[in-house]
C-alpha cells in the first residue's frame, strides 16, 4: 500500500467523522430538506450523469463486462428519476433518531430511557450499480450518520458525478457536505485502510460478490455487517396446495434469478413428489431452468435432470439453475437447510398449520415465509421504505436493513441528586 492511499483515505474518513458529529445533532426537518435538495440536484445533473455513465459503459465494454453487468451499470432516464424518487421516499420516512425505545423508573427515582442514536461513520462497499450511491447515502443521512462510499471501479465516473450532486444538496440545507464521502481511487488498498480504521469508522457494510465480502471480513478490525450469499430454499410439504406451490416456486426461481432472494434449492416431501415433480420440472424446463436433482428426483423425472452433487446443495447460482431434493419430512427439510443454507430466506408451502409452525420455529434464517415467494425478502417489500442491504448476520442487524438498523442506542438517565451507596 502506498503512503498516498493511506493518507488520502484517512483524511477522507477524518472529515466524515467530524461531519457525523453534526449529523447526529441535525433535526428531522433539516435532514429531510437535505434529502429533497439532493433529489433536485440529481435531476438537475441528469445530462452530466448520463455523459459520465457513458464513459463507464465504454470502459466496461472494452474490459469485457457481461451484458448483465453492463445493464446493472447503465443509468437511464428512468433510473435517474428513480434515484431522485428514492431520495424523496426516504425523506418521507419517520426519523428513528431520538426515539425512546423503552423507559422506566428505578426505586431510587432514577428515570432511565433507552434512546435511538446514529451508528456514527458507516462505510458501504458495493459493486456495479451506481444508483446504490444515492440510495445508501440517503439512508445514512436520514439516520443521522456520516457515510463513506466505495463503489466498484467499473462505475467510478458515474459514482463521482452522483456524489457531487448529493454534496450540493447537503450544503444547500446547511449540513456539512463532508457527511457523504466517496473513495475516488480505484486502488483496492483503500478498502484495506478503511477495514482497519477503528479510530474513524464504526461499521463496514460490504455489498457485492462473496469474494469481496470474505476479503473485508478477513481483513477488518472494524465491525462488519455482512451478507455472504443467498442460498434460499422452498420446501413443498406433504400438505401443500400443489397449484399454489407451482406458482410460488416458479416465481421464486424465475422472476429474477440473478438476485440474492431467488430460490436456489427446492425441497419436496416424498408424499407429493411423484405428483408434483413432473408438472413442476416441466414448467421449469419450459422456462429454461437447468435442473440438478437427487437420485429420487431423477427416478421420478428421468429426462433432462442432471445429477446433483454435494457441491450443488450450498450453491448460490444466481442463474436459471435449480437444485432439487426429495425429503421424507419437515424435520429432514430443516436439517438440510441447517447444513447447506446461508441464513438468508426460506419458505414452506403447506396447508398444515402445525407443519408451518414446525418449519418457522426450526429454520434459523433471517426471513422465513409460509405460502409466499422468497422474492419478498426486500426492504421496500417489507415496508421499510428502502434498504441498505440484507444481513445474514445475527448481530447487529438481521435481514433487510432499513434506517432503524443504521442506528444503535444509548441510555439517558435523569436523576435528582441520587448517589450510589
Amino acid at each position: 500500500m502506498s503512503d498516498d492511499v493511506n493518507a488520502t483515505i484517512r483524511s477522507l474518513a477524518t472529515g466524515v467523522k467530524a461531519a457525523s458529529v453534526e449529523m447526529a445533532k441535525a433535526s428531522s426537518a433539516v435532514k429531510d430538506a437535505a434529502l429533497l435538495a439532493m433529489a433536485e440536484a440529481i435531476e438537475a445533473d441528469a445530462a452530466i450523469l448520463k455523459a459520465e455513465n457513458a464513459l463507464d459503459l465504454a470502459a466496461g465494454r472494452a474490459a469485457g463486462l457481461s451484458d448483465a453487468l453492463l445493464d446493472r451499470l447503465t443509468l437511464t432516464d428512468a433510473r435517474i428519476a428513480g434515484m431522485a424518487d428514492g431520495l424523496r421516499q426516504v425523506a418521507a420516512l419517520p426519523d428513528p433518531v431520538g426515539a425512546i425505545m423503552s423507559g422506566w423508573t428505578r426505586p431510587n427515582g432514577l428515570r432511565i430511557a433507552k434512546v435511538r442514536v446514529p451508528l456514527g461513520v458507516v462505510v458501504i462497499i458495493y459493486e456495479s450499480r451506481p444508483n446504490v450511491t444515492a440510495d445508501a447515502a440517503a439512508l445514512c443521512i436520514k439516520s443521522g450518520n456520516g457515510v463513506i462510499l466505495r463503489g466498484g471501479k467499473e462505475a467510478i465516473r458515474s459514482n463521482v458525478a452522483i456524489w457531487k450532486g448529493l454534496g450540493r444538496g447537503l450544503a444547500a440545507a446547511g449540513l456539512p457536505a463532508d457527511a457523504i464521502g466517496l473513495v475516488e481511487t480505484t486502488d483496492r488498498a483503500a478498502i484495506g485502510v478503511l477495514c482497519t480504521a477503528d479510530d474513524l469508522v464504526d461499521v463496514i457494510i460490504p455489498r457485492g460478490g462473496e469474494g469481496l465480502i470474505r476479503y473485508v471480513v478477513q481483513n477488518a478490525t472494524v465491525p462488519v455487517i455482512k451478507h455472504y450469499k443467498g442460498t434460499c430454499h422452498v420446501y413443498v410439504d406433504a400438505a401443500a396446495d400443489l397449484e399454489m406451490a407451482e406458482r410460488i416456486c416458479l416465481n421464486a426461481k424465475c422472476q429474477r434469478p440473478g438476485v440474492c432472494n431467488a430460490m436456489e434449492t427446492m425441497l419436496v416431501h416424498e408424499a407429493v413428489a411423484e405428483d408434483f415433480l413432473p408438472r413442476m420440472l416441466a414448467r421449469f424446463q419450459e422456462a429454461g431452468v437447468e435442473i440438478r436433482g437427487c437420485e429420487r428426483t431423477r427416478q421420478i423425472v428421468p429426462d433432462g435432470v442432471v445429477v446433483a452433487t454435494e457441491a450443488d446443495w450450498p450453491e448460490e447460482y444466481l442463474d436459471l439453475i435449480l437444485a432439487v431434493r426429495v425429503v421424507g419430512s419437515t424435520d429432514e427439510a430443516i436439517r438440510h437447510i441447517a447444513t447447506h443454507g446461508s441464513g438468508h430466506t426460506e419458505a414452506i408451502v403447506t396447508t398444515d398449520v402445525r407443519e408451518a409452525d414446525r418449519f418457522t420455529q426450526g429454520v434459523d434464517s433471517a426471513a422465513v415465509f409460509v405460502n409466499a415467494s422468497t422474492r419478498f425478502t426486500d426492504g421496500f417489500e417489507f415496508g421499510l421504505g428502502a434498504e441498505i442491504g440484507i444481513s445474514t448476520d445475527k448481530l447487529h442487524a438481521r435481514g433487510p436493513m432499513g434506517i432503524e438498523e443504521l442506528t444503535t442506542y444509548k441510555f439517558v438517565v435523569h436523576g435528582d441528586g441520587q448517589l450510589r451507596e
